[in-house]
């Protein structure tokens, strides 16, 4: 459940790891919560920082590309909480490659050379950069697995229009190349990330996070072409390190498999990472959130009526 109500609030969402509260008909405000998922199951202990971190890189990537398109956020009025825009999502989420990783190689390891109607080239191995970034949407689902989906299909289905698609990829491209400056400052590579756009007032609008390790995968620069030739594994920071626990202990949220125990050690080492990755990623230090629970939902309070008193004045 939500802490309370809050100000002019009109809706209410508990997703995987935020809670979404609407307020009016123009606004959203969001918590990061400390809980944590993997292959579409949220797992049984919450880790400490984790939705200060998530929140404030994306905060962070939002500001440093909000002259690449317009996005949905207005204040940040805690560390682990945002607010902006309400926006009518499209069903489609825009996944951009750099790299022939993760689904894209499992897809071209099984032989296929076209993914979302995208031609992949001959004789490429794991980890090569692709000659060009490489636009993959997936549909969104609202349960289960995201589906991967082809612009013919994005329009046929009417899940945007073409000139909607046009400006979409568009956006996403040139957030990708941003993104992929922004690591390159941190010693990093994007390989491969995320977004999701929506319309307000007919309006075109990035939303959610963006080049988090939650919505990113990233690799250390230094000795990346190294490994990628002699064919090791180069150093990586997202999630994904937390799904390789999972998976050696044979747990892929498969039916009738059990969640391994997260003890207290294993806790603290996800909160460490997470930690470490915010570090790496903006090159800040991280500062743990001050404010208690009681004291961050009297922010989000403060924000919701901020945010419709603003609105009257305007209007």
């Amino acid at each position: 459940m939500p802490f309370s109500t809050l100000p002019h609030q009109t809706g209410f969402y508990r997703g995987k790891v935020r809670d979404v509260y609407s307020i009016g008909e123009n606004w959203l405000i969001m918590l990061a919560s400390e809980r944590i998922s993997a292959f579409d199951v949220i797992l049984p202990r919450t880790i400490p920082f984790k939705g200060q971190v998530l929140n404030q890189i994306a905060a962070h990537m939002l500001r440093h590309c909000a002259d690449v398109c317009p996005n949905w956020l207005l204040e940040v009025p805690a560390p682990n909480v945002s607010a902006g825009w309400r926006c009518e999502p499209f069903k489609i989420e825009m996944v951009v490659r750099g790299t022939l990783t993760g689904h894209a190689w499992r897809t071209y390891q099984s032989g296929k050379r076209i993914l979302c109607g995208v031609p992949l080239p001959e004789g490429m191995q794991e980890h090569d950069a692709f000659p060009h970034p490489i636009l993959t949407p997936s549909t969104k689902a609202s349960a289960g697995h995201d589906e991967d989906i082809t612009a013919e299909e994005i329009i046929r289905l009417k899940l945007a229009t073409p000139e909607e698609y046009e400006t979409i990829c568009a956006y996403a491209l040139a957030l990708f190349e941003r993104g992929r400056e922004l690591a390159g400052k941190q010693g990093l590579i994007l390989a491969d990330t995320k977004y999701e756009f929506g319309k307000r007032d007919g309006k075109i609008f990035l939303m959610d996070e963006i080049h988090t390790p939650d919505s990113s995968r990233y690799f250390l620069a230094e000795g990346f072409d190294e490994k990628r030739r002699s064919g090791e594994k180069p150093v990586q920071l997202s999630k994904e390190f937390v799904r390789e626990w999972l998976i050696s202990e044979g747990f892929m949220g498969q039916p009738g498999q059990q969640v391994p125990e997260m003890t207290d050690e294993r806790i603290q080492d996800i909160s460490n990472r997470y930690i470490q990755l915010y570090e790496k990623v903006t090159g800040e230090t991280f500062i743990p959130n001050p404010f208690s629970e009681e004291e961050t939902f009297e922010r989000m309070k403060e924000c919701a009526e901020r945010l419709v008193a603003e609105n009257q004045s305007n209007g």
